[in-house]
């Protein structure tokens, strides 16, 4: 006879074998999973090298790989080829490998980039591509150095020639009349050998195949110092160590006194629109003083080019920058002084440099069950590892933008940024305790599930989505919650976030190099990835045909509220101006091995059936009922995806649609 607790050790194992086989079912689902593998692929032809012993991480990123197929996939709808995948990653990795390449360039330069450690700003441009394009937009980061500093013959114009750490070629600078002071050839700071950023230049091409281009002047200039060097160590003392925030008296600044202040920049915010016609941009940058005493500083109009040149963490050292009643700047601030950016401001910087952290992966890694970062989190476990090189910021946030290998849901780990995931939704619900828009998403892959909150700056964006639609997203942070629960990130105004629904991709039914075609009888109800069937339509007796109306932005069907205002219940908003009429259809497929009874609404149902919704809304009623015949037996490629599999949520909206039909077709192709 068996005990009680022998009985619960017998059921604990013989879950934890169910447990261990589904693991095993989906690592074989991956495995054949022809995107993932042709990423694996791509990944082997762009490093050619790495088994000759060369560390992996000088090759590109999976995230990259993955990002990039995609967006060639979304450039070419009709469909994609190896040759083209290929030939766009190698084209595309290769002119991001020449910013690396060593090239020859002036002495003073070569110097300096022996300790240049510090990350490009996002919208850095080097001098060489500007020749090449004989283009310079006016939000591009010039990252430069100065080798010469001139006066225009004959004139009292100074010049300054640039040069960068990744171009052969210099240009020349008209220097803005602000910074003649900084200029001066006896005391002056502007000298050859000294870092500067600019942004807000314009372009004045060669003309007539005479002369050579040049940068006109620009007011947007910060110079970089170096705390190690004693020059500059001597300049921050001197200048910049007697004033603090505290220190600073609005009636002293109405007598005429002026401060030089340093602070540490704690945060960059958002762009924002000012004005009652929306005509005024402000920036607010969070600065921080060496007291902890915190002070805004302003950035309006053409000034907020001005942020393009800074970064969270760098020292910003402000030489008479404007003070003003923050009361009159109409803000809600913790004090009652702002800082604004003056005719007479000097901006000088201290660039924080980028830390770096080794993260530990297991050489013996299941890629399949997740790369199992090791990170010092476990350091007992006995596996060989490999130490891969990634950048930690100075709240000690490592970013795996660059990470080599793929990110599972088990890697993720609090103060993670960069993360990219790819996996399935299994729920889809709309917080409404909040004002900000904010959905909350639950991502599973083979190691696990996550909740993913998604910001969004002011509705849905991202199309319809449903349960059981493969995904990628980019550009997730991963934090702990007050539970001590992982929880990931994603805002839609970040510069590195991308959402692609994989299952709604057009390209997908079209490129065989990143699908195989799957049998109807070998679709399971446990199965999570998206397949690709040739099919034709069956039983077209059975056909469910309805048109209703569906919220525009996210292609969900909507209803009548008591009030009789039309209403989202995936939204959770009022939508009567964001309607259009759409079809609701459950209809079965066939092939030669099965037969499946399948739902869809939107274009997707649009296709199948080869008529717009109000087309056929404005036929007669018995025509509507006799049009589905007329499609019997056509063939078409389709895209389903299990939107019923155990464990999905129960989000009000999206059950609606399917009811108790397990599959969703997701995408459409009439075969010719």
């Amino acid at each position: 006879m068996i005990s009680i607790t022998d009985r619960d050790l017998v059921d604990d194992a013989a879950d934890h074998e169910d447990s261990t086989m589904d693991i095993d079912r989906k690592d074989e689902e991956e495995q054949d999973d022809p995107f993932l593998q042709f990423i694996d692929y791509a990944k082997s032809v762009l490093s050619p090298d790495k088994d000759e012993g060369n560390d992996e991480s000088n090759g590109p990123a999976w995230s990259w790989i993955a990002s990039r197929i995609l967006k060639i996939c979304i450039a070419y709808s009709s469909g994609v080829t190896s040759a083209i995948l290929l030939s766009d990653l190698s084209q595309a990795w290769n002119e991001q490998q020449k910013i690396g390449v060593s090239r020859k360039r002036p002495e003073c330069i070569n110097q300096l980039k022996k300790k240049h450690k510090r990350l490009k700003l996002p919208n850095t441009v080097t001098i060489d591509s500007i020749y090449e394009k004989n283009f310079l937009s006016l939000n591009s980061v010039l990252e430069a150095v100065i080798v010469d500093a001139f006066l225009l013959p004959g004139t009292c114009i100074y010049m300054l020639t640039l040069g960068d750490f990744w171009s052969s070629s210099t240009i020349d600078l008209f220097l803005h009349r602000r910074f003649y002071n900084l200029a001066d050839p006896n005391n002056g700071i502007l000298k050859k050998g000294r870092e500067i950023f600019l942004t807000g230049c314009y372009l004045r091409s060669a003309s007539g195949g005479s002369g050579s281009s040049r940068l006109l002047p620009t007011e947007y200039l910060v110079i970089l110092l170096d705390e190690d060097q004693d020059d500059d160590a001597m300049l921050l003392g001197a200048q910049f160590c007697s004033d603090s925030f505290s220190s600073i008296s609005l009636d002293a600044v109405n007598q005429g006194v002026s401060y030089s202040l340093y602070a540490r920049i704690e945060c960059i915010g958002s762009l924002e629109i000012q004005g009652k016609y929306g005509s005024l941009q402000r920036k607010q940058i969070t600065l921080v003083d060496n007291d902890g005493v915190r002070l805004r500083f302003l950035l309006w109009g053409e000034q907020v080019l001005v942020a393009n040149l800074f970064s969270v963490g760098s020292m910003l050292a402000l030489d008479r920058p404007f003070v003003v009643n923050s009361f009159d700047t109409a803000i809600e601030t913790c004090g009652e002084i702002c800082l604004e950016y003056g005719s007479a401001t000097q901006l000088y910087l201290v660039p924080f440099i980028q830390h770096e952290e080794q993260v530990s992966v297991a050489l013996t890694q299941n890629r399949h069950q997740g790369s199992k970062l090791l990170s010092a989190l476990d350091p007992s476990q006995g596996f060989k590892v490999s130490q891969v090189t990634l950048p930690c910021d100075s709240q000690g946030s490592i970013d795996f933008n660059n990470y080599p290998f793929r990110t599972f849901v088990i890697d993720l780990r609090d103060k993670m940024t960069g993360i990219s995931l790819y996996g399935v939704i299994t729920d889809i619900i709309r917080e409404v305790d909040t004002a900000e828009v904010i959905f909350s998403l639950r991502i599973e892959d083979t190691t696990g599930a996550i909740r993913a909150k998604l910001h969004f700056t002011n509705s849905w964006s991202l199309g319809r989505l449903g349960l059981g639609h493969s995904v990628y997203i980019s550009g997730l942070t991963c934090s702990m919650t007050r539970k001590k629960g992982a929880e990931v990130l994603w805002f839609e105004n970040d510069v590195r976030a991308s959402f692609i629904n994989l299952s709604c991709l057009p390209a997908l039914l079209n490129s065989s190099c990143l699908h195989k075609l799957t049998c109807l009888s070998d679709l399971s109800s446990k199965t999570r990835s998206t397949h690709i069937c040739h099919v034709r339509l069956d039983q077209i007796e059975h056909c469910h045909v309805n048109t209703r109306f569906s919220h525009a932005l996210c292609g969900r069907l909507v209803s009548k509220s008591l009030s009789r205002t039309v209403e989202c219940d995936f939204c959770h908003c009022s939508c009567d101006a964001e309607v259009a009429r759409t079809f609701h259809l459950k209809i079965t497929l066939a092939d030669g091995s099965a037969k499946v009874f399948a739902w869809c609404t939107g274009q997707t149902a649009t296709e199948l059936l080869q008529i717009t919704p109000d087309e056929f809304y404005e036929l007669p009623e018995e025509e509507q009922i006799m049009y589905p015949t007329s499609l019997e037996n056509e063939r078409f490629t389709i895209a389903l995806a299990n939107c019923r599999r155990q464990g999905y949520g129960h989000s009000g909206s999206l059950t609606e649609e399917h009811s108790d039909v397990t599959w969703e077709i997701t995408r459409v192709l009439k075969c010719e």
